[in-house]
């Protein structure tokens, strides 16, 4: 991209002889410009690399917006070559420039950032950005009218804020309108190009809470199993109620999740299609479905269920918590985090219903979802291999040359499941609740035979980010899944 031309500081500034009778164009940056939110990006940012800096940026917010931004980006930027532009956006402005259009950065982010933006689209001859004051709605109308006069200009915005500016501008451009605002805006008439690309609310908002990740849930319905209580339908309701707090809980993670590795997710292979990574899904929305969905999966846990399942489902929360900002870059650390990631669903099964949890159950998951935790990460691996990103994964402790030791590290643990499985069917626990006890040797060759195949599936490159996600759409894993718990129905009757 070009270097950004020669931009004035001071805002005040009358427009310069050479303006006269020129089209000016202002493009307003977040939401417009950017499927995103710089401010947002650079707050979770800093949660994200500065945890501690990030309580005390609490509260340079009583000194204004303006001092709020422009300390935020003295600690923090984002990586502005991985943005989500919007491109049919861009290349309109593009095909104006060509006819002569001066174009205005005009926006209520940090100026610096917004410099970094014009810098590398190279297609701005000016950036307006917040300084000493911030630069939004009223105070971003009264800075252009009075640089390039009343209705001197043509405004490109998105939101009800830029409602004020589109009033002073002789021609009103709208981009991805916020709820009512294309309303609005075609009342103040003036009306120019509108541009609406989005895809279906509902569509996008399934995909950022990950609602086919709450097949991974239903882990919290094995001690119901185990102990052979499916059919006693006030546990089942228990059981029920707590897959759907786990899914709201784990849901509200994931957004989480994807608003502090941004930058890592747009660097990858799939994880750049993510809503938020790809500014599908407004930044505010993901905040506020983040909060609720919390707030209700704990509200459900505490009145509809025993209180230690709302104790699980908070240690769940900590831990992932903890995972997200921190463990995650800790290497080996990091899988054995995922591994009681996915076992604490089986605990909270247990505590919905009262149920014992046992040393096998317990040894068997941590062996079995370490294996698939390993998994997950040498596919991580095996997918910047192939790229040749360097020699590390970005966001993760590992050197590309790990993923061998991954393999045989993974492959062990599972092998040692079935081993736990194996030594559990000559325990005396099993001869109490399994009339055919013996029968249950049949369940050890096919998980065997799964584990082997998953990591054979792995080591082509083929595997899912998620191994449990993966086994759920497999149809041989579907296959394996009915022959193994139909081998525990004949083993009980």
């Amino acid at each position: 991209m070009s270097a950004l031309p020669h931009v004035e500081d001071d805002i005040g500034t009358p427009p310069s002889q050479t303006m006269a009778g020129q089209r000016i164009i202002a493009v307003d940056l977040d939401g417009t410009l950017i499927r995103s939110d710089l401010l947002v990006e650079s707050v979770f940012l800093l949660l994200r690399y500065h945890p501690l800096l990030f309580v005390k940026a609490l509260f340079w917010v009583l000194k204004g917006k303006a001092y709020f931004k422009r300390r935020i980006a003295d600690a923090v930027s984002p990586v502005v070559q991985t943005l989500p532009y919007n491109q049919p956006l861009v290349a309109w402005l593009e095909a104006q420039k060509k006819t002569g259009a001066r174009l205005v950065l005009a926006t209520a982010s940090e100026t610096r950032l917004a410099r970094d933006v014009a810098a590398h689209l190279g297609l701005f001859d000016e950036v307006l950005g917040t300084e000493n004051q911030n630069l939004a709605s009223a105070n971003k109308r009264k800075a252009l009218v009075a640089r390039y006069g009343e209705q001197g200009f043509e405004y490109v915005g998105n939101s009800s804020a830029d409602l004020n500016v589109w009033s002073s501008a002789n021609v009103v451009h709208v981009v991805n309108p916020e709820f009512g605002v294309l309303a609005r805006a075609r009342r103040i008439g003036r009306m120019g190009q509108v541009f609406d690309d989005r895809a279906s609310y509902l569509r996008v908002l399934r995909k950022a809470l990950r609602l086919h990740q709450w097949a991974k849930n239903l882990l919290v319905f094995v001690p119901l199993l185990a102990t052979h209580q499916i059919t006693n339908l006030d546990l089942m309701l228990n059981g029920v109620l707590a897959f759907v707090c786990f899914g709201m809980c784990a849901s509200s993670v994931y957004i989480l999740n994807d608003l502090l590795d941004l930058k890592d997710d747009r660097q990858h292979r799939t994880k750049r299609n993510r809503p938020l990574a790809a500014g599908t899904f407004p930044m505010t929305h993901a905040m506020v479905w983040m909060v609720a969905l919390l707030v209700v999966a704990f509200g459900v846990a505490l009145a509809a269920l025993p209180w230690r399942f709302a104790l699980v489902l908070c240690a769940y929360y900590v831990l992932t918590l903890g995972y997200s900002l921190w463990i995650k870059r800790l290497v080996m650390l990091d899988v054995i985090t995922l591994a009681m990631l996915y076992t604490v669903r089986v605990v909270a099964g247990a505590a919905a219903i009262f149920a014992p949890l046992t040393f096998w159950i317990l040894a068997f998951c941590m062996f079995m979802f370490l294996s698939l935790a390993f998994v997950k990460r040498y596919t991580e691996l095996y997918d910047a291999k192939e790229q040749r990103k360097g020699d590390a994964v970005p966001g993760r402790g590992y050197q590309l040359q790990d993923f061998e030791l991954l393999a045989s590290l993974g492959s062990s643990s599972g092998y040692l499941s079935v081993l736990v499985l194996a030594l559990y069917i000559n325990d005396a626990a099993a001869l109490t609740l399994y009339g055919h006890p013996k029968l249950l040797w049949v369940a050890c060759p096919l998980l065997l035979f799964w584990l082997s195949r998953v990591w054979l599936i792995a080591h082509r490159g083929q595997m899912n980010d998620d191994p449990i996600v993966f086994a759920l759409r497999d149809r041989v894993s579907q296959l394996i899944g009915l022959a193994f718990a139909g081998t525990f129905v004949l083993a009980s009757l």
